[in-house]
């Protein structure tokens, strides 16, 4: 074959082929080795597919649905090119009885459009909006393995991990973000058979650059020069994009920058020394010097004193999570949520703050019970020993390992130690 990432050679018998892949992956997953003459793009990702736990028999689950969905399709990159997609994809998917589709950078669905009656079958299988369709979670698929391996890549019948998958093919390139190269998602294209062909690769990697190719071409998506955006979440020191420039902050300056952002009407300076200062032997000249040093890091007029306060809004991580929150979005909130807000602070109103957004993201996550977005969060660093969420884990998910983990955290946080008791009022 003279590209290892077309699924089938020109003249190749589709049915011979079926019957040979079929085989392969039952030996597979019998016996977990992989037989000539699958491809070894499809057999390294069968192999990543079984070290993930994917079973044969598994299937797709559906982690947005209704507001959380809309909400998230309405803010992703890629909502910006689904016009284009339409454009250049919609006629023949129809025509065809396939069907369009494209996921994030985390394999889930955000669209699924095409034949009527091809999309009735493929919701039988949850390729649907809403459905994570990652590689980890499905095993072996073209959306799911595209953005894997960030390339684009066919998948043909039995090819695909999951047996009620393998009625299907499809073809799929990954879409990047053509300012930074970031992943952004994958444009898809699944039907029967018919589109286990060159043509049906490269026509999806074509789409693909023409969609980077638009975003380029488009206003940019963050905000312009005039409206400073802050980045502040999982990071002690934060970044802050203005005037065209990227800079990093001192611990300081971002603790000032974040109480001024979120009070736009402005604070005093015996307001703004309380909520920076544990210590209240501090002097009001310690705090005008640090405000004299951050408005020449900001530039001219950007920071406006009697009362404190920013001359234009500043676009925070905390304002988007905040908002979709608000909003009842909760994965896509989680999405945005790259840690705790300034960590290392111990500014009182930045402690504050940072246990109010966290809380109000635990508290969404264990109300919703969804394993996978509880699941996540309990694999970070800030959620390996939230006890809240492991025991809201285990009742919706009570694998062996979880119920392990559980077991021990409730063991460690009845010890009785002043570690242990520190951890339990943390809880």
């Amino acid at each position: 074959m003279t590209d290892p990432w077309v699924a089938l050679e020109p003249g190749a018998d589709p049915a011979e082929r079926v019957r040979v892949l079929r085989r392969a992956h039952e030996t597979f997953t019998e016996a977990g080795t992989v037989p000539r003459p699958v491809r070894a793009v499809v057999a390294d990702s069968w192999r990543r597919s079984a070290r993930a736990g994917v079973g044969p028999d598994g299937t797709a689950c559906v982690e947005l649905t209704d507001g959380d969905l809309g909400a998230y399709r309405a803010e992703h990159p890629l909502a910006r090119v689904m016009p284009l997609f339409r454009e250049l994809m919609g006629t023949f998917a129809a025509d065809g009885e396939h069907l369009l589709a494209v996921c994030d950078a985390h394999g889930r669905l955000l669209w699924v459009e095409g034949h009527p009656a091809t999309r009735r079958r493929a919701g039988l299988m949850n390729f649907v909006p809403g459905a994570r369709w990652a590689e980890s979670a499905v095993g072996t698929n073209a959306p799911g393995t595209a953005v894997a391996v960030d390339r684009p890549v066919q998948v043909f019948a039995a090819e695909h991990f999951i047996r009620r998958v393998q009625p299907w093919t499809c073809a799929a390139a990954p879409v990047h973000d053509p300012r930074t190269g970031r992943v952004l998602g994958a444009v898809d294209i699944t039907g029967g058979d018919g589109l286990a062909h060159p043509h049906s690769l490269g026509f999806v990697q074509a789409v693909a650059r023409a969609a980077e190719s638009h975003l380029a071409l488009l206003a940019p998506a963050r905000p312009g020069p005039d409206t400073p955006e802050l980045s502040v979440l999982g990071r002690d020191e934060a970044g802050l994009s203005v005037g065209g420039r990227r800079v990093r902050l001192s611990r300081r300056h971002s603790e000032i920058l974040v109480l001024l952002a979120g009070h736009p009407e402005g604070l005093t300076g015996d307001e703004l020394l309380c909520a920076l200062y544990e210590d209240e032997s501090v002097t009001p000249v310690t705090l005008r010097a640090e405000l004299a040093r951050l408005r020449g890091v900001l530039g001219p007029g950007l920071l406006a004193s009697r009362p404190y306060r920013l001359t234009v809004p500043v676009e925070s991580d905390i304002s988007v999570v905040e908002r979709r929150l608000a909003a009842g979005a909760v994965t896509a909130a989680v999405a945005a949520y790259a840690g705790p807000l300034l960590p290392a602070s111990r500014a009182p109103a930045v402690v504050r703050l940072r246990h109010r957004l966290a809380d109000g993201l635990r508290a969404a996550l264990i109300a919703g019970r969804d394993p996978d977005l509880l699941a996540d969060w309990a694999h970070t660093p800030w959620g390996e020993d939230d006890l809240g969420v492991w025991r809201a884990l285990a009742a919706a998910r009570p694998t062996a390992a979880v119920r392990a983990r559980l077991a021990a955290l409730e063991s460690e946080l009845a010890a009785p130690t002043g570690w242990a008791r520190d951890r339990a009022g943390l809880a």
